[in-house]
């Protein structure tokens, strides 16, 4: 990608293209950098570029292919574009069918939302480099690529929209110039045929002509805006000299108006000139017909449709920030004078002919200027000159947008021919496809429906330009610091609002429509373009951060209250590539509540202070690749036990913190490394090295040394416990398979074991760790995967089974668990005597119970008892464990559960 691609922007953080810094000794360089900057501004960009160096540009010095000041490269611009068609061709048809008064409002209407969408802009355009693109640059670098990319390709068909109403006003001009009843030529006589294809040719021949133009390069045009903006200003001087030197006459209807000229005698229409009742007659509204429209009616939408179309080009200036010395100087200051220049001109304009000219001249002949202008020629330039430099300025435009949409890679592939078309720094292929668009515009003919279509697609650009600003305002962004002060959240708004309310006063198919293809290419993108955010940055994330530090601080944990509980687990992770199953079950079984990915390097924490910032990419990564919803959270330690403390203690903010740590058995299976596997969903190249130090994640070797102790791992589950929070061990996961059990017909159970068989208790089946067991069971019944099986509480055969299992029915529906209740005949051959004289046997007689009941089970739920001594001998911790494992081996996917605090309600 070449430097002057948008794209770059996110590799510097100071400067624009053509500076020289070395990469090698940055910190020297960078000083140097900014005392040129700050102290010697005037110093230019070094003239040969050496090995070694990246390229930047001095501020406010003129870099490669940025030439043009303030006045030729925003004002001029900016005035010519909203003159465009409505300066000459338009003010007597909104005059005359709208009125002064309702005319000066709806100059007051768009008015106001330009300059509140120039305050934006010109905020935006002061916080930082503005590229080639305009305002689609600024869009898409505070929006994202979704809505920034979507909004780019409507501004960049407003623009193609635009230059084919110049075109079409343009030859209207001549038409009635040169055409038949020309005002230029003799009685009788003319030069250009009139009808739809004749001007559909003519329409085509300029259009072509602009293409000339652009494929010659941009700075051709901005070398004569200044001589076409001083034209038009003359013209624009002479009209208004013409008003107060003129003596009303009678001016011929137009012979583009065959509505009127249906008959062979002449219609006169009155030129009065000054006059009071002439005046008095205009102020109010007096609708009538559009004559260039196949004689339709005309309303208030669409006279403000084609009003405001007169004022679109504030962006003008913006579109050319890529051939700009100072952009940040210039389109503040350009576009506001712009602005006040040509509202100035509209008002006075709009008030002499309202005092000067009868409805009916206003009504039925468009061009009425000319007759009345001191030499006539004046106005005949002042429409050909204004029209064609605005059609040509947004053909330049829309191929400076589609050239940024296309370095970018918004779209991938599909505009990969615009960025093989470019030659000495000129688009192209942008340049002959988007003359190929105005083409297919120029079709429609009329310019008054062009208008409202033009309108529309530029107030959805100033939409989205609004709310960038606002966005930017309201998250309070530390470098969102624009030198332009003078905007707030309100003008923001007002422009906002004020835009998308008269799209739908203009026309409310059109604005329906751009808003449903507004959505539907933000869908299109999100899915399918393979440009990242993370490039740019994207509002969105100010936006969510801004919106999650507010709630989080409503989020009271002292307001918690026990209906509203959810499971928010600690996973601890020794290594991803042998916990994936593990991982997808505990996504499954949070319930919509936090899931941390908790891991402990263990190593001097002084020597690795870097740690987390080497490897959170990695585990974000792992996080896309499995497919969960779950936070990372890393540490280094001297022992996993004294991270565990830290993670415990520091996972979460405010209200959001785990309530249950989750960890995987402590045994000697090799772990198997999913990421290779040939028959695992995990497999994946994304964590593979070139060597095998540089791969990610490695796994221990069978013969290699634990970082964890049988001792350290039981002291691990006592210290969960004693900070209070719920245990989950899960052991067998490695035979979890998650697609298996949607495919396999034998899995039917989800099995649920009240019972403590460290020490049975007729209790035990209501205590807290057998509701949690059954919360935990009833959640993991919720995922769509579960649905279809049965969950299966068992109850152990007791000296009253009649009463324990009407007791437990109660319970599971006051809960409203949805469960069988499953009695186990075999624990009555189970002598409980042996527990403490030959637990070993005990404990082997009841795994093959449990092992009996498991052969169609998915998942098993098994309580988790406590050690006696919390701080037991290491003789005392490895008997525990032991007891565990002798519990659980040869089982399902197994979850060892133990519960501290109340998770289940039977209050409405």
């Amino acid at each position: 990608m070449n430097s002057e691609s948008p794209r770059s922007i996110g590799v510097s953080f100071v400067g624009n293209v053509g500076e020289k810094i070395p990469l090698m000794n940055r910190r020297h360089q960078m000083f140097d950098y900014f005392t040129r900057m700050f102290g010697n501004s005037s110093a230019g960009p070094e003239e040969t570029s050496k090995d070694g160096y990246v390229e930047f540009g001095n501020i406010g010095e003129a870099t490669s292919g940025r030439t043009l000041g303030l006045f030729a490269g925003v004002f001029a611009p900016v005035c010519l574009s909203m003159f465009s068609a409505l300066l000459f061709l338009r003010v007597g048809f909104v005059v005359g069918n709208a009125g002064l008064i309702e005319t000066l409002i709806q100059f007051a209407i768009a008015y106001t939302i330009i300059v509140f969408t120039v305050m934006s802009v010109c905020a935006i355009s002061t916080n930082g480099a503005v590229e080639g693109g305009g305002a689609y640059f600024m869009i898409s670098r505070t929006l994202g690529p979704e809505l920034g990319g979507s909004i780019g390709t409507l501004f960049f068909l407003a623009n193609i929209v635009s230059s084919a109403l110049c075109l079409t006003g343009c030859v209207e001009g001549l038409i009635d110039n040169f055409g038949e009843s020309g005002y230029l030529m003799p009685k009788d006589s003319y030069i250009l045929n009139d009808g739809h294809w004749w001007r559909f040719t003519y329409t085509s021949s300029l259009n072509f002509l602009n293409l000339i133009i652009c494929l010659i390069g941009a700075t051709l045009f901005a070398k004569t805006t200044v001589i076409i903006f001083a034209i038009v200003v003359i013209c624009l001087l002479s009209s208004f000299i013409s008003f107060f030197l003129k003596s009303p006459l009678q001016i011929e209807v137009p012979a583009a108006n065959t509505f009127v000229n249906q008959t062979n005698a002449t219609v006169l229409l009155n030129y009065t000139g000054f006059n009071l009742t002439t005046f008095s007659e205009n102020l109010g509204p007096k609708f009538g017909n559009d004559y260039t429209s196949n004689n339709i009616s005309v309303t208030f939408s669409t006279v403000f449709g084609v009003l405001f179309c007169g004022v679109t080009g504030i962006l003008a200036g913006a579109n050319m920030s890529g051939n700009l010395k100072n952009p940040s100087y210039s389109i503040p200051r350009g576009t506001l004078g712009g602005v006040l220049f040509t509202f100035i001109s509209y008002i006075s304009l709009s008030i002499l002919v309202a005092a000067t000219c009868s409805r009916d001249l206003l009504q039925e002949n468009y061009v009425f200027l000319m007759p009345i202008n001191i030499w006539p020629p004046f106005t005949s330039i002042g429409i050909l000159t204004a029209t064609f430099s605005a059609s040509l300025s947004c053909l330049i435009g829309s191929s400076r947008v589609l050239e940024a949409l296309a370095k970018d890679c918004i779209y991938g592939r599909l505009l990969q021919f615009v960025n093989y078309g470019v030659w000495c720094s000129n688009p192209i292929a942008a340049v002959l496809f988007s003359w190929l668009l105005v083409q297919i515009i120029l079709l429609i003919g009329s310019l008054n429906v062009i208008a409202q279509l033009n309108s529309i697609l530029f107030l959805l650009a100033y939409v989205a330009l609004n709310l960038t600003c606002l966005g930017l305002d309201l998250t309070s962004a530390p470098n969102f610091r624009p030198s332009f002060k003078y905007f707030s959240a309100w003008t923001c708004s007002f422009g906002l609002i004020g835009s998308v309310i008269m799209m739908f006063v203009i026309n409310p198919f059109y604005a329906s429509t751009s808003f449903g293809l507004c959505l539907l290419l933000i869908l299109l993108l999100h899915f399918f373009s393979p440009c990242e955010a993370s490039e740019w940055g994207s509002i969105s994330q100010a936006l969510i951060f801004h919106q999650v530090r507010k709630y989080l601080l409503l989020l009271d944990p002292r307001k918690n209250h026990i209906k509203f509980w959810r499971p928010q687990m600690l996973l601890m992770v020794a290594n991803p590539r042998s916990s994936c199953p593990t991982i997808t079950f505990i996504n499954d079984l949070k319930k919509s509540g936090l899931f941390v990915l908790g891991h402990v390097k263990v190593d001097e924490a002084e020597t690795n202070l870097d740690y987390t910032d080497k490897t959170i990419s990695s585990w974000l990564t792992l996080v896309d690749h499995v497919k969960v919803k779950a936070f990372v959270e890393l540490t280094v330690a001297n022992s996993v036990r004294e991270g565990l403390h830290h993670l415990i203690r520091l996972s979460g903010i405010g209200a959001m913190k785990p309530n249950t740590v989750v960890m995987g058995f402590y045994d000697n299976k090799v772990p198997l490394d999913y990421f290779t596997r040939l028959d695992s969903v995990y497999k994946t190249s994304l964590f593979q090295g070139i060597t095998t130090n540089d791969e990610k994640f490695p796994l221990r070797l069978p013969n290699e040394e634990k970082h964890l102790s049988t001792s350290e791992f039981v002291s691990m589950i006592c210290d969960i416990f004693q900070m209070h929070k719920n245990i989950c061990i899960c052991r067998h996961f490695d035979l979890y398979n998650k697609s298996d059990i949607v495919k396999n017909i034998k899995y039917k159970y989800i099995d649920v074991w009240p019972v403590n068989f460290f020490g049975p208790s007729m209790n035990d089946a209501y205590d807290t760790s057998s509701l949690f067991m059954l919360q935990l069971s009833c959640i993991i019944k919720m995922i769509a995967v579960y649905k279809k099986h049965t969950l299966r509480v068992h109850l152990l055969n007791t000296i009253d089974i009649q009463s324990q299992r009407a007791q437990l029915k109660q319970l599971l529906s006051t809960l409203r668990i949805k469960a069988t209740i499953h009695e186990v005949q075999e624990w009555s051959q189970i002598d409980l005597r042996t527990l403490d004289s030959d637990k070993n046997t005990y404990i082997s007689r009841v795994n093959k119970l449990i092992r009996n009941q498991c052969a169609e089970t998915a998942i098993c739920f098994v309580y988790l008892p406590m050690p006696k001594e919390l701080r037991g001998s290491d003789l005392q911790n490895v008997s525990y464990l032991n007891s565990l494992t002798d519990l659980t081996n040869n089982l399902p996917p197994t979850v060892l559960v133990h519960g501290v605090s109340a998770v289940t309600s039977t209050t409405l």
